[in-house]
């Protein structure tokens, strides 16, 4: 107890200014060395990520949108459902401002992420690609590189047992709105994780291709019809946020008043939790993907931050502050988006909550499982991975049996710390070969970059 003690003390001490330090200010420096290309090429690499939803599949091929869809289903979960919610009710509305802001950072970092994961990527004995911050980190040198690699992929593979189990137990607790054995469902839950792991990356991603852009909608369009209830709200909601980011906020409703550093600090962390940018956790499904260059994979991974955290995070605390469910008395912070639904949808709202949050949930448990399968690839081999890739279904049936998952919330935000800091300094450290990859890529004549903007000069000429 006293080494999990420790772990939990580390972890509570990380997500605070730590994590702003290394996640905010690192993403700010590659932000500024690569010369904002998250905004200066935003057009671009949205044209390049949404116009790929209807490519067509080349037998034997994993798509450059599937890689990214798997990334995103790993990084869309309940944090974007709950966690929002949870930074209002801790932060103040000003906190929205600050996972904006760290979203926008976060696309950089992400971007360079993808880049180096497809440069350092390798194909292991069944022929597919394989990489993601274990190998990539592996550039910092033989001996301090090789050190960051076996740590960030041993201790991934570790901090996606309790993660997975309990969110596992997230999952499974949905059904109990319509009166199901949590123990049944979550049995039933590590069944389905269990066969779809099995099937390797090519079944994760035909899952996660049809399951992420159904999820996304089904909750978007339930959010819009609350916002759109509430329209005449917005404009205060916007003054709002703005506002109390520099400000703070007083106390409302049931909830305390928030500071400006309150209001940063809980932005901060529950946008990390979101997009992960940073935590290098969602690398391995980009490096799947059949790309001609490291860079145009690497628009991805602006993609994958923005629909996460701009487009559904903010979805969210929009429902949430228009709707003025986070002022109302008596309500914990995690009944704040079932609250805003119930607003407008009356008791149909918890149903669509527990369908959504089930769905987001499912997604990131069977993504996150295939990357915890790569680490043990990595660090003992295939033959190893195929084993133990069943470690994580049979602890989300343990956990929802016994529904105490407080050890394993003890032990995760430590672990998780370890590998954002080893995976962060790496990163930064590594930004020139990012920025050598970035000239390659806009300025080859006749070649990726202006040969699109060639290709798309040439169709318009020819309407």
């Amino acid at each position: 107890m006293v080494i999990l003690q420790l772990i939990q003390d580390f972890g509570n001490w990380f997500w605070g200014v730590p994590i702003l330090i290394l996640i905010g200010g690192g993403g700010l420096f590659l932000t500024c060395y690569l010369g904002f290309p998250q905004i200066r090429h935003f057009g671009y690499a949205m044209g390049q990520t949404f116009g790929q939803f209807f490519a067509k599949k080349e037998e034997g091929k994993v798509r450059p949108i599937s890689g990214a869809l798997a990334a995103l289903a790993c990084a869309v979960g309940a944090s974007n459902i709950v966690g929002v919610p949870v930074a209002i009710a801790l932060g103040g509305p000003g906190a929205v401002f600050w996972i904006w802001i760290l979203a926008i950072l976060g696309m950089c970092t992400k971007y360079c992420e993808v880049a180096l994961g497809i440069k350092y990527r390798r194909r292991n004995e069944d022929g597919e690609w394989i990489g993601g911050p274990a190998y990539y980190l592996r550039g910092l040198g033989k001996k301090i590189g090789l050190v960051f690699g076996i740590g960030y992929a041993f201790f991934f593979m570790i901090e996606l047992v309790p993660s997975l189990a309990s969110q596992g137990v997230s999952a499974a607790s949905q059904f109990n709105a319509f009166g199901a054995n949590q123990t049944i469902s979550g049995l039933v839950i590590a069944i389905l994780v269990g066969v779809i792991l099995a099937g390797g990356f090519k079944r994760v991603s035909s899952v996660t291709d049809i399951l992420v852009p159904t999820m996304a909608v089904l909750y978007v369009a339930g959010a819009l019809i609350i916002i759109f209830a509430n329209v005449t709200e917005i404009p205060k909601v916007f003054i709002l946020i703005f506002k109390d980011a520099f400000t703070g906020h007083a106390a409302v409703g049931g909830f305390t008043g928030a500071t400006v550093m309150a209001a940063i600090r809980w932005g901060a962390a529950r946008g990390v939790y979101s997009n992960e940018a940073g935590v290098g956790s969602t690398v391995a499904g980009h490096c799947t993907a059949e790309t001609d260059h490291p860079i145009r994979q690497a628009q991805f991974g602006i993609f994958e931050v923005f629909v996460d955290t701009i487009i559904i995070c903010s979805i969210t605390a929009f429902a949430v502050l228009a709707s003025g469910v986070w002022t109302q008395k008596g309500l914990d912070s995690s009944q704040l988006a079932l609250a805003a639904f119930s607003s407008v949808f009356g008791s149909f709202g918890s149903i669509f909550i527990a369908v959504t949050v089930f769905l987001f949930v499912f997604s990131t448990i069977i993504s996150a499982g295939f990357f915890g399968q790569v680490q043990a690839e990595i660090l003992f081999g295939l033959k190893f991975s195929k084993v133990w890739v069943f470690v994580y279904p049979i602890f989300i049936a343990i956990a929802c049996a016994f529904s105490n998952v407080t050890t394993m919330y003890m032990i995760l935000d430590g672990f998780m710390a370890i590998i954002v800091i080893l995976n962060m300094i790496g990163v930064i450290f590594m930004v020139k070969e990012v920025k050598e990859l970035q000239n390659e890529y806009y300025s080859t004549p006749g070649k990726y970059y202006l040969a699109d903007i060639a290709a798309k000069e040439t169709r318009k000429a020819n309407k």
